[in-house]
């Protein structure tokens, strides 16, 4: 069984850098799998993942990106602000043509670019709206995954909706952002976090789960993204690491190699593998930072050929075999 069963909105943050869009398109993948139908929510105007789908930008409009390992679909959907705008407008308060009018006299945009906080109560509405919908009876989508807001900006975001209904005492505004917040408060929400074995995105991951924890929010998965495998045996590094690696056998290997065995070759070669040594102990001490936050954690190795379709199945199916769909 799955660690997320019975989450139906996955939302994947990360500090910048850490690959946060990368992972959600491939635990959208990995949720798809089995003939499951996933939507794949973008809420910065990035198009990053039309980019990792090699797929055309993606419109206001749901569209299939992409058939999952074993069968089953990922839809994907670029959410604009100012048709999210409209949309809610139509829905609410029935203003049609009316609300197509304020988009052309740029009302619409005035109002999302003033009211940052109206623009994110609309974000956070739309992925609402797409785990609550219903076709024939059942949910339209099993899951959705949203792409959000960077590690720093993450509490705030899903948390704007309790604000809102602070403004709002009555009426439909305030029972949707009361809607909106049963939902990212309910075991059917996890906020997943990315982040990387140093020392910086690690201890964003460890704040930001923190303040998570104080909203009331619920925390998901730790996914340590980019994760490289020393080439060396454990019992190398910790000779490299502790200036006892056999200078003699190095040159050995290199001679077996086929390879130039002087000193200065040999000396280049201690002084990688005690910077290795270094770096793997590093990691293992950021490993115990993350381990203390207590939460399942997936390690997705560093793809050495670059990312690419072939490389985001590849992500998807470690996630799968993890435990994380």
């Amino acid at each position: 069984m799955a660690d997320w069963e019975g989450v139906r909105l996955h939302v994947v943050t990360g500090k910048g850098g850490t690959g946060k869009t990368t992972v959600a398109a491939a635990l959208a993948l990995a949720l798809a799998a089995e003939g499951h139908q996933v939507l794949l929510l973008e809420v910065e105007g990035r198009q990053g993942i039309a980019q990792l789908f090699d797929s055309p930008p993606l419109p206001y409009e749901e569209r299939k990106i992409a058939v999952a390992p074993r069968g089953g679909d990922v839809y994907a959907l670029a959410i604009d602000p100012e048709d999210a705008l409209l949309e809610y407008l139509e829905i609410f308060y029935k203003l049609g043509r009316a609300g197509r009018a304020l988009k052309k006299v740029g009302a619409v945009d005035f109002a999302t670019t003033i009211a940052p906080g109206l623009r994110d109560v609309l974000l956070t509405g739309k992925a609402y709206e797409a785990v609550g919908r219903r076709r024939t009876g059942r949910a339209e989508y099993d899951a959705v995954v949203m792409d959000a807001p960077p590690t720093g900006r993450i509490a705030r975001f899903l948390n704007v909706n309790t604000e809102m209904a602070g403004l709002a005492r009555v009426g439909p505004i305030r029972n949707q952002a009361d809607s909106i917040m049963d939902l990212l408060r309910s075991p059917r929400t996890a906020v997943h976090f990315v982040t990387l074995l140093e020392e910086m995105p690690t201890q964003e991951t460890a704040d930001g789960v923190a303040e998570l924890r104080a909203a009331g929010l619920p925390v998901g998965a730790i996914v340590v993204n980019m994760v490289r495998r020393p080439p060396l045996r454990p019992a190398d590094v910790a000779a490299a690491g502790s200036g006892r690696l056999d200078r003699a056998q190095v040159a050995a290997g290199l001679a077996a190699a086929g390879l130039p065995t002087d000193a200065a070759t040999v000396a280049a070669l201690v002084h990688e593998a005690t910077d290795l040594a270094e770096r793997v102990a590093l990691e293992e001490q950021e490993r115990g930072t993350i381990a203390a936050l207590g939460r399942p954690t997936y390690e997705l190795p560093w793809l050495t050929d670059g990312m690419d379709l072939g490389g985001l199945y590849e992500l998807a199916e470690d996630l799968h075999r993890q435990g994380a769909a």
